[in-house]
């Protein structure tokens, strides 16, 4: 993989990663698009780094408070939402990377990411009071958190998911939003350590070179600060059912690729 290409899929990276049309599916798909036969996951592992910056520098706040007072019922609740993504991922690793490596789902992930933001912004919409900001407990974060686990899977949203589990709870837009990406913050760390114990067991594949891995990360991380920052604002005014037409389409089109043309799968 050459600097050029790095800096596309970190670019790709960072301005899908908090959009909910799926990052991880769209790394894969430019994957296939450029060329690139580095190994898929621990690749997207760094990319996401480099995003996860761009969360700790946009929700800067809310983590301190975090910091400062880490015994909170906030703080329960992201443990509660991150269970779910240790369990699949540690059961699951190997076919999660052959998952990734081969993009079969691909289409069909698009399309159930479609879907989901279009029943939640169906089921945010029905008569009853939204909640207030922060108004989560534990059964939220359980089914959150469930979502996250299910969108493991290359082409499935987590943002999306998991904001569309929040909204589906009637959860005050602007803090699920913020909620979904926080908890994003335990579930890259927890993939990245995953990918460094295999490199270090030797089993990370063919090698890739340093100065990629740096281009796409800070390209994944200068994008992101300007993605969060934006989705922030497109979750609290307005609603994700563009982004579901979005990945419909995309799947379809995936879908027509995979099972008639054969241009990329």
């Amino acid at each position: 993989m050459g600097i050029f290409e790095a800096v596309v899929l970190g670019a790709v990276q960072g301005l899908t990663e908090f959009l909910p049309v799926s990052s991880s599916g769209h790394l894969v798909l430019f994957q296939k698009i450029i060329g690139v036969s580095e190994p898929a996951l621990f690749f997207d592992t760094l990319l996401h780094c480099g995003t996860l910056a761009a969360v700790f520098l946009v929700l800067r706040r809310d983590i301190w408070a975090l910091i400062k007072k880490p015994v909170q019922p906030l703080t329960l609740y992201l443990i509660i939402g991150t269970i779910p993504t240790v369990i699949v991922g540690l059961l699951f690793k190997d076919f999660i990377e052959e998952a990734f490596a081969e993009g079969a789902f691909l289409g069909y992930a698009f399309i159930f990411t479609a879907l989901a933001l279009f029943s939640a912004e169906y089921l945010s919409g029905l008569p009853g009071r939204e909640r207030r900001d922060g108004d989560i407990n534990g059964l939220d974060a359980l089914i959150i958190g469930v979502l996250q686990a299910v969108a493991i899977m290359p082409a499935v949203s987590r943002s999306g998911l998991t904001l569309s589990g929040a909204l589906s709870r009637r959860l005050e837009r602007g803090f699920a939003a913020r909620f979904s990406f926080l908890l994003a913050i335990p579930a890259i760390l927890g993939a990245l350590v995953l990918q460094i114990h295999d490199l270090a067991a030797g089993q990370g594949g063919v090698p890739i070179e340093t100065l990629p891995v740096i281009a796409g990360t800070l390209t994944a991380a200068l994008v992101g600060i300007v993605s969060v920052s934006l989705m922030l604002k497109l979750v609290r005014e307005h609603s994700l059912r563009g982004f579901g037409i979005y990945t419909a389409v995309l799947g379809i089109l995936v879908l027509a690729d995979q099972h008639l043309s054969r241009l990329f799968f």
